[in-house]
C-alpha cells in the first residue's frame, strides 16, 4: 500500500482543501495558518493536516468573521497532537465549532489524490519519461485533456481501451494537482467569414 501523503505542493493542497491555489498562498502570506503547518525555505510545501484548516477558513466565511476563524484555527492547531482532538470540536467560550465536516471532506480528497499519484508511472523507457497510467502507455495529460475538451467518456474509453472510467477520473485529479508548466502555443484563427486576400506581409517604411 502506498504511503500516505504528508506534505503537499500549493496546487495539491488546493485540490485537497477544495479551494483555489491563490487561496492557499493567501493563508500563508497573511499568516492565517500557524507557521508549523508550512515550509517556505526553498519552495512552498504545506502539511496535509493544514488542509482541514484551509477548508474551514474559506468554507465558514459566510458564518464566522475572519478573526473568529483564525482563532479557531489557532486553538485547534495547539491541540493537534492531543487525542482529544479526535472529536473535531473546537470550544471557544460560548462558541462551539465542529470541524468534522471539513475533516471528512479533506480525508476523502486526500485518499483520492493518493490513489491518483499511485496510478501514475514515470519511466524513461516508456514514452521518454512521459507520465503514463501505470501498466499502460496511456499519457495521463492526454487523458485529462480529452476530458477538459468535453469529449464524452465512452469515446475516451474507446480511444484508450486499456483503461477504465476510474482511471480517467484519477488522471483528471492528478493533472489538477500537477498542472503542466507553461501554456501550449495557440494558433491564430481568423474570425468566421473572413477571407484570406494575401499571405504576403507589407513592409513598413522607416522614416529617415
Amino acid at each position: 500500500m502506498d504511503a500516505p501523503i504528508e506534505t503537499l505542493t500549493p496546487t495539491e493542497a488546493a485540490v485537497v482543501s477544495g479551494v483555489s491555489v491563490r487561496d492557499v498562498h493567501r493563508v500563508i502570506d497573511e499568516r492565517i495558518l500557524p507557521e508549523n503547518f508550512y515550509d517556505t525555505r526553498e519552495a512552498r510545501f504545506i502539511k496535509s493536516d493544514a488542509c482541514v484548516f484551509i477548508a474551514f477558513y474559506f468554507g465558514a466565511a459566510n458564518r464566522l468573521t475572519s478573526e473568529e476563524r483564525q482563532r479557531a484555527i489557532a486553538l485547534a492547531s495547539r491541540s493537534a497532537s492531543d487525542p482529544a482532538l479526535s472529536t473535531k470540536i473546537v470550544q471557544d467560550g460560548f462558541l462551539t465549532i465542529d470541524l468534522a465536516p471539513f475533516w471528512k471532506g479533506v480525508d476523502e480528497r486526500l485518499l483520492r489524490l493518493n490513489a491518483a499519484r499511485a496510478q501514475v508511472s514515470v519511466d524513461d523507457e516508456i514514452l521518454s519519461g512521459t507520465p503514463v497510467i501505470k501498466g499502460t502507455r496511456v499519457p495521463v495529460y492526454d487523458v485529462a485533456a480529452s476530458v477538459a475538451a468535453g469529449i464524452p467518456m465512452d469515446r475516451i474509453l474507446s480511444s484508450y481501451p486499456s483503461i477504465n472510467r476510474e482511471q480517467v477520473e484519477l488522471a483528471v485529479l492528478y493533472v489538477d494537482a500537477n498542472p503542466q508548466r507553461g501554456r501550449p502555443r495557440q494558433r491564430m484563427v481568423p474570425p468566421a467569414g473572413a477571407k484570406m486576400i494575401s499571405s504576403r506581409r507589407k513592409l513598413r517604411s522607416i522614416a529617415q
